[in-house]
């Protein structure tokens, strides 16, 4: 796995290079709804099956990695990404040109929200754009699960975590049980007293993150009263550096620092940011953008973004050189095995509750159907697919869905 991996690894960043990364990763800022999960579906489409930048194994590599530090999972991925194609140029330039195209959306809804007082309604798009999102998921959950669950143990393993999951557990516990059960897998499967080699990375990677946390968590402590742009800065890096999980912990986070806290946002202004951060493409994390306008105009909205974001690209700086010598140890790869096939079995519980809101009557599950075949078998691109659900929506659903 590794050996597929290393030359491009190695590959110093050119300015073509850097050009396929912006194209890319502002193409699908502007058309990955449907969140996280179908982010990545729609990574894995074009940088494994259509691209060829990564192996199977390596982007599986790299998607564990995100589950084990802060922030949005599915920038991180496509942060990752950049640093292998392009180095560390690309590393920024992925996660820009993913993140930007969702901050103007976003910050000019925040405009028309300021002015007017109201949200405009998005729910055609989106109830034509889910189902096309349900069969995207699907492909990459196939696509993927060959390649991480290698063995009927890790089959017998991921199967484990999903129940888990669907049982509620926290998607920490489900990845670090994972790693764990992954580990002893392999022991048992050794002979007693086989020599193991490891690497230095298994010990620097718990040791760097918090204190990347720490630093980040600090910079955000002491908010003022007012809306001012540092203090604003603050409580979005102490944010992005300290949140796991869905976009329910960041409506969490967020309320206990804006609504009840400081003051500064109104519950229904909290809800309605959430909203627009779910109905627009690209990151839920956008949702920073539209706070900072309402609490500070463009500059605000500025601020609030980049506070959320850079702890991601700080984390993936110190993580991502990690990740190869990981696997190149025993051990070690045995754990990023256990938590590549966790990780694909939270993918799948959230891609079901995902499902069971999107596919809701005869013309979701037709579109869903239609897309799945277009998918598999016509091996159309997910892009085109997405923007086509969207316009249908427009014209079979103009008003809000009952």
């Amino acid at each position: 796995m590794t050996a597929a991996a290393a030359p491009v690894e190695q590959r110093p960043p050119t300015r073509r290079a850097l050009g396929e990364i912006a194209r890319l990763f502002l193409t699908l800022g502007l058309i990955s709804f449907g969140g996280p999960a179908a982010h990545i579906a729609m990574m894995e489409d074009e940088v494994v099956r259509r691209r060829r930048w990564l192996t199977r194994e390596a982007f599986l590599d790299y998607l564990g990695a995100t589950n084990l530090i802060p922030g949005p999972n599915s920038t991180e991925l496509a942060i990752h990404i950049g640093r292998v194609r392009g180095g560390w140029p690309g590393l920024v330039v992925a996660g820009a040109c993913f993140i930007l195209p969702a901050t103007l959306i976003v910050a000019a809804l925040a405009a028309a929200y300021v002015r007017y007082g109201a949200l405009p309604a998005a729910s055609g798009v989106l109830r034509g754009v889910k189902p096309v999102v349900i069969a995207v998921v699907v492909q990459a959950l196939w696509g993927l699960a060959r390649s991480a669950v290698r063995s009927r143990r890790l089959a017998a393993l991921g199967a484990g975590a999903v129940l888990a999951a669907a049982l509620g557990v926290h998607e920490l516990v489900v990845l670090a049980a994972a790693a764990v059960v992954g580990m002893l897998l392999l022991l048992l499967a050794r002979p007693t007293g086989a020599g193991w080699h490891r690497s230095a990375a298994v010990s620097a990677m718990p040791m760097a993150m918090p204190v990347a946390m720490q630093a980040a968590a600090a910079s955000g402590g002491a908010a003022a009263a007012g809306v001012s742009l540092w203090p604003l800065f603050g409580v979005f890096a102490k944010t992005g550096a300290l949140l796991f999980g869905s976009g329910y912990v960041l409506l969490a986070f967020l309320r206990a620092d804006l609504v009840e806290r400081l003051h500064w946002l109104t519950e229904r202004q909290l809800l309605d940011a959430v909203a627009v951060g779910q109905v627009t493409p690209g990151p839920l994390f956008t949702t920073a953008t539209f706070i900072g306008y309402v609490l500070a105009g463009g500059a605000g909205a500025a601020t609030a973004t980049v506070g959320i974001f850079l702890p991601a690209f700080i984390f993936v700086a110190i993580s991502g050189p990690l990740v190869p010598r990981l696997r190149a140890s025993p051990l070690a790869g045995a754990a990023l095995d256990g938590i590549n096939a966790a990780s694909l079995a939270l993918m799948a519980v959230v891609s079901w509750q995902l499902a069971r809101a999107a596919v809701v009557d005869l013309p979701t599950a037709g579109l869903a159907l239609a897309s799945a075949v277009l998918l598999l078998r016509y091996r159309v691109n997910s892009a085109w697919l997405v923007a086509g659900g969207a316009a249908l929506g427009l014209l079979l659903w103009r008003q809000p869905a009952g």
